[in-house]
């Protein structure tokens, strides 16, 4: 409380006193910024990362466009059964979709596109009758390959952040599809070489060992004592 003759901390208001701000409906109720909310989140799970984080640079392919030569397995299975191979690249990525699903819509989409083509011009021949044909099922495959397996390839660039080599991945499968399916496979390939788990020695440990407590030592001190005194005394009563 303070007095009359104390310094008060309180403003005494008048009614003659006038208002140093005019304050507007709603103004109070405006957001404040805080300096400490504002911190860097990652777009895929959303947790705060440190003020120090950098996201790591697009790092290039460990081998090219043209190397199907390198890995002689996956070039010919990209030349042979390129669905096959899609779909072992697919079940790297996502570990709940096997490598079956994946290849039957490769099979269906681009394949059969292709073969549809192949067919018509085969038992119908080019004529402009039958090219509408040939050229919507060769549009229709190209497209496919290009979008589809586009997609899955944005995703291997993604997840081990990689750089667009040599350009877009949808439009790398649109004019290298095969040999971007080798591609693929050789840094899955390598990737999971390098993430190997190195075996692991296990050292069992030393028996547990217990304690007696000195009255059992005693007693198994003294049983071969007492062992030892009767044999005495019965040798004594056979010499008698």
């Amino acid at each position: 409380m303070a007095d009359g003759t104390g310094h008060s901390r309180y403003v005494k208001l008048t009614k003659d006193q006038a208002p140093v701000d005019d304050i507007k409906p709603g103004e109070l109720n405006q957001p404040i910024e805080v300096p400490q909310l504002n911190v860097h989140r990652c777009n895929e799970c959303g947790q705060p990362l440190p003020e120090s984080y950098q996201p790591p640079a697009d790092e290039p392919w460990t081998t090219g466009i043209f190397g199907c030569a390198e890995d002689r397995e996956s070039c010919l299975s990209g030349l042979f059964c390129p669905c096959v191979l899609f779909g072992h690249n697919v079940e790297s990525l996502r570990d709940d979709i096997p490598w079956t699903r994946p290849c039957i819509c490769h099979a269906i989409f681009i394949e059969g596109g292709m073969a549809l083509a192949a067919a018509t011009a085969i038992f119908y021949g080019v004529d402009p009758k039958t090219s509408f044909l040939i050229c919507e099922g060769l549009l229709f495959s190209w497209w496919m390959c290009g979008v589809y397996t586009g997609l899955v390839r944005q995703s291997l660039q993604k997840k081990y952040h990689l750089q667009n080599s040599p350009c877009d991945p949808c439009l790398t499968h649109c004019c290298l599809h095969w040999c971007a399916l080798c591609q693929e496979h050789r840094e899955r390939k390598g990737r999971l070489s390098d993430n190997a788990v190195m075996p692991m020695t296990v050292v069992n440990p030393p028996p547990v060992q217990q304690m007696k407590p000195a009255d059992d030592n005693n007693q198994d001190s003294a049983a071969p004592s007492s062992a030892d005194n009767n044999g005495h005394t019965n040798m004594e009563m056979q010499a008698l």
